[in-house]
């Protein structure tokens, strides 16, 4: 099996990308479908997250509001370490969960892990391939202040980010979202077909 990380920056359009990938046959694991999981009230992460941070994160139904969350630790470098020492361990040993059930069950296949953070948490070191979404910095601004961000609390998710650039360094694949969906399918196709040659 080939195992590829999918990173980018936030709205980056990795999303986009998985989603054509898993079209085309591709087993998908979101890292942040993976995190809701254990950010629901039940779950013993979420209680020592709500520990740590307060009541204040909650919201009216006494779940995690993710928004007021993210506001806390967005810019807090502090903060956003804290959190993703409660929450990135769970969430790894899930996704390895996964990738090994994905193997025994199809051991032919390829596994892409999509994730924000595969660089800064140097997880990407344990995939046979990273391949990072790219676009413009001035286009994650626009696509997150679509999203009803404004534009300081745009700028603040891309700060707490590495640059795209230096992701694009490490990256064994770049597919460039800054174009029409055609032009980012076309290089999927590509991508994939050069991954259907190595696994």
């Amino acid at each position: 099996m080939l195992t590829v990380g999918l990173t980018g920056g936030i709205a980056s359009g990795k999303s986009i990308v998985a989603r054509m990938l898993q079209e085309q046959g591709c087993h998908i694991i979101e890292a942040d479908l993976v995190a809701h999981e254990f950010l629901k009230p039940s779950n013993p992460v979420a209680q020592r997250v709500v520990a740590e941070f307060g009541p204040e994160i909650l919201g009216p139904g006494g779940a995690i509001d993710r928004a007021k969350l993210g506001e806390m630790v967005f810019g807090d470098p502090q903060k956003l370490a804290r959190l993703s020492a409660l929450t990135h361990p769970p969430v790894l040993e899930e996704i390895v969960r996964q990738l090994e059930e994905i193997a025994r069950k199809d051991a032919s296949s390829i596994a892409v892990v999509v994730a924000a953070l595969h660089v800064e948490s140097g997880y990407y070191k344990n995939f046979d391939r990273l391949a990072v979404a790219w676009c413009t910095r001035e286009q994650q601004l626009s696509r997150l202040m679509n999203r009803g961000l404004t534009r300081e609390q745009a700028e603040r998710r891309i700060a707490s980010q590495l640059p795209l650039d230096e992701k694009r360094r490490l990256a064994d694949d770049v597919i460039d979202c800054s174009q029409s969906f055609e032009d980012t399918r076309r290089q999927v196709e590509e991508i994939l077909s050069r991954w259907k040659k190595i696994r």
